[in-house]
């Protein structure tokens, strides 16, 4: 089941945009703002508080919808774990805002290259140089990769994996289902609002949502930075890894763009030409400056990766049938 649902979320996602899923994330975004309004009252346990509140009644209507529809028909159950992971992934957004800057870029249209760069991330390029606009574009495609597609497949099929062997009866029941992709999504939605805002009660009040996604994201990170590793250079991607993720800003970020880059042969990080001033940042990777070379080899690797994810979640997909 898990093996057909990935797949046919992942047509669905290419072959028709439904254009549901904005509007969607949009609204749980105006719900957990409304939710951080009201129980934010500068502590921790607030944020602890607001972050249940926020994402397990999502959680349990993914799970109880599915086993409700499951008990009715198979294909009905089959039909809503589709529609839940395809509200979860994101990969033809990333790949139509990379496309975007990738064509730009080509075409030797640098300010266009900037301007879709700048409305892909929701941060300013204007001083961006073209190897920079090359470099910024493959980070960003290398986490959103990880964050909307790699992460959620991957709770979308340890968490019922999971769930099974430690929870046996009706509370692994319950628990196991399309929902563990919708606590993967929407607790890095929850990282990224609350748990980046600035001001002491804001911080506090993030704390939970920023460490629960940390411990959330921690296997999954490096299990797309070893699917990185054996479909680019494995020898560079695992040395890059070992030698540069922890000096990056944020440590299990690093594991990922530095197992990238050292896939791709390519050089991250390094400097930006910010608000007047060049910001200087870690390196990570090897070999030459960010091009549109890289960009396309950068695709690639992340199409790869894709196809080797999918062919282990087939192999779960047998074993658990043989198994069983």
């Amino acid at each position: 089941m898990a093996f057909l649902s990935l797949i046919l979320a992942l047509l669905l996602d290419q072959v028709k945009h439904l254009h549901v899923r904005a509007p969607v994330l949009s609204a749980f975004a105006e719900y957990a703002t409304t939710v951080a309004r009201n129980f934010n009252a500068g502590q921790w346990r607030h944020g602890l508080l607001g972050w249940v509140i926020c994402i397990v009644p999502w959680v349990l209507l993914a799970n109880l919808g599915y086993l409700l529809l499951y008990g009715i028909s198979p294909i009905a159950g089959l039909a809503w774990s589709v529609f839940v992971l395809y509200l979860s992934l994101g990969f033809r957004d990333l790949n139509h805002g990379y496309q975007e800057v990738l064509e730009a870029l080509r075409a030797g249209q640098l300010d266009q290259a900037r301007a879709r760069l700048a409305l892909w991330r929701g941060e300013p390029a204007d001083e961006f140089t073209r190897s920079e606009v090359a470099k910024v574009a493959i980070e960003n495609g290398l986490m959103d990769s990880h964050r909307h597609v790699f992460g959620v497949i991957a709770w979308f099929v340890l968490v019922p994996a999971v769930l099974g062997t430690l929870m046996p009866g009706w509370l692994g029941v319950l628990l196991a289902g399309p929902g563990g992709a919708v606590l993967y999504r929407l607790s890095a939605s929850l990282r990224d609002s609350w748990g980046t805002a600035k001001g002491d009660d804001r911080i506090a009040f993030g704390a939970f949502a920023r460490d629960a996604f940390h411990a959330l994201d921690w296997l999954p990170a490096r299990m797309t930075a070893l699917s990185f590793a054996i479909v680019g250079d494995f020898e560079d991607a695992v040395y890059c890894w070992r030698a540069q993720a922890a000096g990056w800003y944020q440590p299990q970020q690093g594991v990922i763009l530095a197992s990238g880059a050292g896939a791709i042969g390519v050089r991250l990080g390094e400097t930006l030409h910010l608000d007047g001033t060049v910001s200087f940042r870690p390196e990570l990777g090897l070999g030459d400056e960010a091009d549109v070379e890289h960009m396309q080899s950068a695709i690639g690797l992340i199409w790869r990766a894709l196809v080797l994810w999918v062919l282990l979640v087939a192999l779960l997909t047998l074993a658990s049938l043989f198994g069983g």
